[in-house]
């Protein structure tokens, strides 16, 4: 039976009306008072009964994970702890569930436990508020793009290439494992594979948006990605999304200007619409720093985080001004730094990066102009011949969110560049051809889904922010 939306019924615009509606018990107690709640809202609705409008039979089937139906009458609350309640005239038990067996029960539960009951643990609050805030932000990225006329493409999750060069990928074949056939280098002979030729899993489609931004303008994909690192870190999921905007005639500075513009719009967006479940997620952390050493607990909660960001101008440095920031830093030369700063050209670290954000500039920051050593082949070689194009934007308590970079659109060195980085030219042969006919100045960013959505909701593990993790040993769902 269609019902009001919790959350719609809380909107004090429903007081002494009688309405219908659906939803999970989180408690029963003493016969008389229900908890539910239907996915709408982090608050649950108090209903409660009157003995004699409901046949005692029905109380029976009662229990925690029990889907209901209820009409009633919604009225200011005569109890504390909620401002409204329902008074129950009519009850039906659609899904009745065992006690017993039911796993999410009114008490605390561990992350690690729920990660076990990943089709269950969306009934818990926490992780409803997530879902709802990673549903908002995936709204707010494709409004973002849309209003500015950008043109949304699907680039394949199934490719002949590995756009990052780390050769992290999951195989994609029909070969009969049993009996592989040998070429004459004593590889793998793929030419009777589906495709004909070695194929995996996409790591990234920017190398496909770049072909269609060189064509459409301002292009994005909004897609999964996939990478077989072996890595049980916090941080790492073999299966993500990613946000990946691709322009033509965009050198490097505009890229930095619409990547700031990008993400203080989407946040900017949650902290709006998604005020509710922010407000719960952030008494969340709050509460669970009090459990925490000193020295562990967050400097910023959720949202003065947030508001960290989207009220604090970016501060744009270069790599080798951050380098010498770090170097001559009173941390790094009392050896306070897991990673040293010794010479330049290293990649920064997280608690580098964090440094910058969160001690010395207190705003955002965005590096630029990155060594060419430590990054991809794609991006454009500067003047100095030792630095490229790129930028990675820096936030607090997260380090490096955006990684970005005008690429290389001159031929001659793309090539060379492929070839002291022994990437196969014929792997890439459309991807060289777009620097042959109607070549541009380009640039594009990239932004980890998860990563940004665990930055939005203060969760400490990359796999609590999305419905299903997949990770090494476990793709149990």
């Amino acid at each position: 039976m269609n019902g009001i939306k919790i959350a719609k019924l809380l909107s004090n615009k429903n007081l002494n009306k009688s309405h219908f509606i659906n939803g999970w018990v989180k408690t029963f107690r003493g016969n008389r008072f229900i908890s539910i709640n239907d996915g709408s809202t982090s608050q649950n609705l108090q209903c409660v009964i009157e003995y004699d409008k409901i046949d005692e039979s029905l109380l029976k089937k009662i229990n925690t994970g029990a889907s209901l139906n209820i009409y009633g009458d919604l009225i200011e609350s005569q109890g504390r702890g909620q401002k409204f309640e329902l008074r129950v005239k009519e009850l039906k038990v659609i899904g009745e569930s065992n006690p017993d067996e039911y796993p999410i029960q009114p008490k605390k539960h561990s992350l690690e436990f729920l990660r076990e009951k990943a089709h269950l643990r969306i009934r818990t609050s926490t992780f409803s508020s997530v879902m709802r805030i990673r549903s908002a932000l995936s709204f707010a990225i494709h409004e973002f793009f849309q209003k500015k006329n950008f043109y949304y493409i699907n680039t394949p999750i199934i490719t002949g290439s590995d756009a990052e060069g780390a050769g992290e990928m999951f195989r994609v074949s029909t070969l009969d494992p049993n009996s592989l056939k040998l070429n004459n280098k004593n590889q793998i002979d793929f030419s009777e594979d589906f495709f004909g030729k070695e194929t995996n899993l996409t790591v990234s489609g920017q190398l496909e948006a770049e072909a269609y931004a060189l064509g459409l303008g301002e292009v994005y994909t909004f897609g999964p990605t996939f990478r077989a690192e072996n890595s049980n870190t916090s941080r790492h999921l073999a299966e993500f999304w990613m946000i990946e905007p691709e322009m033509a005639f965009y050198d490097l500075n505009k890229n930095m200007d619409l990547a700031e513009e990008f993400i203080i719009s989407i946040l900017n967006k949650i902290l709006k619409t998604c005020s509710d479940d922010l407000f719960y997620l952030n008494e969340r952390q709050i509460n669970e720093d009090k459990n925490k050493p000193l020295q562990e607990r967050n400097s910023m909660n959720l949202i003065e985080k947030l508001n960290f960001v989207v009220k604090n101008k970016f501060k744009r440095v270069s790599y080798t001004e951050a380098f010498n920031i770090l170097k001559r830093s009173s941390k790094n030369k009392k050896k306070k730094f897991k990673y040293l700063i010794e010479n330049w050209g290293i990649d920064f670290q997280s608690e580098h990066e964090r440094f910058l954000v969160e001690k010395h500039f207190k705003c955002p920051v965005i590096v630029f102009d990155y060594p060419a050593k430590i990054k991809a082949f794609y991006m454009r070689l500067n003047d100095d011949k030792k630095t490229v194009g790129a930028m990675d934007i820096l936030f607090p308590g997260i380090g490096e969110i955006v990684g970005g970079s005008q690429r290389e659109e001159r031929l001659d060195v793309l090539q060379k560049r492929m070839k002291e980085l022994e990437i196969e030219e014929k792997e890439l042969w459309w991807y060289i051809e777009l620097r042959k006919f109607g070549s541009v100045p380009h640039s594009g960013f990239g932004l980890g889904f998860e990563r940004l959505v665990q930055f939005v909701t203060g969760m400490n593990n990359i796999r609590d922010v999305i419905p299903f993790p997949r990770t090494p040993q476990n793709a149990n769902f």
